[in-house]
């Protein structure tokens, strides 16, 4: 492991331990509870460092839900170019990406519960965040594209991405509370795998539906037939 000096003679690296630390901690005991010198402590750097590159927790805890926010549009972008390359049929892209999607949440617990945190905290930073906005928008986007959904049809993509998102989360902020009162352990592989089959059938039967239901423009449309899971590996 490299010492104090090693870390702080590395701009670069001293930045991201400093960041991989903070997300750690505000993860675990929120914004109050964590100052600068433990965020220093925890990145092995010294205990002014992370003033000196972030200038203040506020702003330390804007650029750690930055770059979170960054990730998850970097995976957005990856997923919406395998989907429109591989010309699959819409439920099977679809199903194709909550299942990408159930995969990046489940590797990235602490994003989870940071945003649970902000969220339980009124969401005042994330105001003041444009890759929010823009993370939020793209993942919309990909969506529509990947679906070739009609402009009208935004409102189906966004239940769709709300559906994904709420059902992927779940297990990851209340595995210790609801599931774990149901006798069920959250991190078995077995029970993720379960897991992830059934979020993703259910968000597939949602597309299913709302695209087959009746609108005001173009009377009732064909079902999309669904043949079980389409989990991809």
């Amino acid at each position: 492991m490299a010492s104090t000096a090693e870390r702080e003679r590395n701009p670069a690296r001293t930045r991201e331990a400093i960041l991989d630390a903070a997300e750690q901690l505000l993860a675990d005991r929120g914004y109050e509870q964590t100052s600068l010198n433990d965020v220093g402590r925890a990145a092995g750097v010294s205990r002014g460092t992370p003033g000196y590159f972030f200038g203040s927790k506020e702003q330390l805890y804007r650029e750690v839900l930055s770059r979170c926010l960054e990730r998850v549009r970097s995976a957005v972008r990856s997923g919406k170019e395998r989907a429109l390359a591989s010309q699959e049929a819409p439920e099977i892209v679809l199903a194709g990406a909550v299942g990408e999607y159930f995969d990046f949440i489940h590797q990235n617990p602490a994003f989870v519960r940071l945003l649970e945190r902000e969220a339980l905290s009124g969401g005042h930073q994330l105001q003041h965040i444009p890759p929010h906005l823009n993370a939020a928008q793209e993942a919309l986007g990909a969506i529509v594209s990947e679906l070739s959904l009609d402009a009208g049809d935004e409102a189906v993509a966004r239940q769709l991405l709300i559906s994904m998102i709420a059902l992927s989360w779940f297990d990851v902020v209340h595995g210790p509370t609801v599931i774990r009162g149901l006798g069920v352990d959250s991190t078995s592989a077995a029970f993720l795998e379960e897991r992830r089959q059934h979020v993703v059938n259910l968000v597939v039967q949602g597309l299913r539906g709302s695209i087959a239901a009746p609108d005001h423009r173009s009377g009732p449309r064909e079902p999309i037939p669904v043949t079980g899971s389409h989990i991809h590996d």
